[in-house]
């Protein structure tokens, strides 16, 4: 079942945003700040986020299983890139529990989300994705999404990491 994440789904969130990172970014961020990370800060950051909510134009998708458990998650807000038209959307985080990868869980999150963009006026939706995380880049394509030729750099755990931004149209 998918629907709008509540402030209280702060935690669930935050287990599966640890786990998901801890398995998908092993060997592209260092192992030490991935072993580190703890659910109780981004449970702080979700409680934030969610309580700002305001789907579809800003805000989270949660799939559960049949006993309402989270399994994964989706996040959206309006572009926070410079060069973005104001009618673009940014889906900041997708995250599956990793024992559900591949059972279709990130294609009805993401399904779900571009679904609901042209609600609130959007008419465009980019992402950014580690250059170095084939799988990620695999799955996105394989959605629809593209590679638009924008590149930035961030630091993450004081290592320089290059982002590619992709983009669909809705």
């Amino acid at each position: 079942m998918l629907r709008p994440a509540l402030p209280s789904d702060a935690h669930a969130l935050a287990t599966v945003h640890v786990a998901s990172w801890q398995r998908a970014y092993r060997g592209l961020l260092p192992d030490d700040y991935l072993d580190g990370l703890e659910v109780g800060g981004w449970r702080a950051r979700w409680e934030r986020s969610l309580a700002a909510a305001d789907w579809p134009r800003r805000g989270t998708l949660v799939a559960e299983t049949e006993r309402g458990l989270a399994q994964g998650f989706v996040d959206v807000v309006p572009s926070r890139d410079d060069d973005a038209e104001p009618a673009t959307a940014e889906v900041t985080s997708l995250y599956v529990l990793p024992d559900r990868w591949r059972a279709g869980v990130g294609t009805a999150l993401m399904t779900a989300a571009v679904d609901a963009l042209p609600t609130p006026g959007y008419r465009a939706v980019t992402l950014w994705v580690l250059s170095g995380n084939a799988r990620a880049r695999r799955f996105y394509e394989r959605t629809g999404w593209a590679v638009d030729g924008a590149e930035k750099t961030a630091v993450v755990a004081g290592v320089p990491v290059t982002e590619a931004r992709y983009r669909r149209p809705l």
